[in-house]
């Protein structure tokens, strides 16, 4: 995938999740996405820093930074949850 296109992706999950907190009626949308989805991301870092002391970790690469961006701590979550059953 070219890297516009990831950037594409990534862009427009910000927008939508900017969309959804406005009509939440949370006072500062954009701030709101851009939390979520770097809690997503520093999880998923969190998890592989922790890696040595728990023996879980999971892969870096596009498809999980993109479950992370999306889908936050719970994207985070299941990706461990899928690599312990599978």
């Amino acid at each position: 995938m070219p890297w516009w296109g990831i950037c594409l992706i990534i862009f427009s999950t910000f927008l939508i999740f900017a969309v959804l907190h406005y009509f939440g009626r949370n006072k500062h949308p954009f701030k709101r996405s851009l939390l979520s989805m770097t809690l997503g991301v520093a999880t998923l870092f969190a998890v592989n820093l922790t890696g040595a002391f728990t023996g879980v970790t999971l892969p870096i690469s596009l498809l999980s930074l993109l479950v992370s961006i999306i889908g936050g701590i719970p994207g985070v979550t299941l990706m461990l949850g899928l690599n312990l059953f599978f």
